[in-house]
């Protein structure tokens, strides 16, 4: 199996959020999948194939972290959409059938890749106990976002606070499905950036995601209301970082970013 290293949602090497990306003829079982994705030890693994023509998608694709499956990942998109472009395998947008309906990617004519993807449903709860001791910091805003995301989002006071955040992953499990988003208005927005965020996902074994399209079919909706505009720039604040082009579109949201594959190989067992 060919297989590829791509760093999404930026427009440089070794940063961003690294994917591994493996186009294939069909699934193999469920096992192997999950094996390859540990081995790759990044937080998100695409194993993609093509869709006989005439259907309503073009590829099917699978994301699978080094624990288990999930249900939507836009960077890991990101990286296959672009693998289908670079390499020739796929002109033009990209229709892929996954758990979470048919999702688009587009190319765009600066480079970058625009992912169509439901927009999350944004639903206000109190605060569950122990949420502020584990994160580290106290809540403004505390929001459920919906079976697809399976994340609480998080408003903290201010950047420094999303910047200086050590959670207790430990105890940051037991809040919800998949983790926490935390977030803050940007300190500066002449730096480029509307928003910073930091993503915890210890539920699906990634302590800390670099940088989460999914998250942004959330922020989005969070921000843009806060903001008054539909188009925003999100700064996702880890190590890595990366920023992430946001469009809200009701109950659609484009996602915008660049990617660079960083390593190009074979899988031989």
């Amino acid at each position: 199996m060919r297989i590829r290293i791509v760093d999404a949602f930026t427009d440089r090497p070794f940063a961003g959020n690294p994917a591994g990306v493996l186009l294939l003829d069909a699934f193999p079982d469920d096992d192997r999948l999950q094996r390859i994705a540990l081995e790759v030890n990044h937080s998100e693994t695409a194993f993609a194939h093509r869709l006989p023509a005439g259907g309503e998608a073009d590829w099917a694709l699978r994301w699978f972290t080094p624990a288990t499956e999930v249900a939507m990942c836009g960077h890991a998109t990101l990286a296959t959409a672009h693998v289908l472009h670079t390499t020739g395998a796929h002109a033009g947008p990209v229709r892929f059938a996954t758990r979470s309906g048919v999702l688009t990617a587009t190319p765009r004519e600066d480079g970058s890749i625009t992912l169509d993807f439901p927009t999350a449903p944004l639903t206000p709860v109190a605060s569950p106990a122990g949420v502020a001791e584990a994160l580290g910091a106290e809540p403004r805003t505390v929001l459920d976002t919906g079976p697809n995301i399976g994340d609480l989002l998080v408003e903290v006071a201010d950047e420094k606070t999303v910047r200086a955040l050590a959670p207790d992953l430990a105890a940051l499990a037991s809040h919800s499905e998949r983790g926490v988003i935390a977030t803050a208005r940007a300190e500066d927005p002449a730096r480029g950036y509307d928003y910073v965020s930091r993503c915890f996902f210890p539920n699906v074994g990634i302590d800390e995601d670099p940088v989460t399209g999914s998250a942004h079919t959330a922020l989005a909706p969070f921000w843009s209301e806060r903001l008054g505009r539909s188009d925003l720039t999100g700064l996702q604040a880890s190590s890595r970082a990366g920023r992430v082009r946001t469009e809200l579109r009701g109950e659609r949201t484009l996602l915008s970013g660049h990617a660079v594959t960083v390593i190009d190989g074979e899988l031989l067992a």
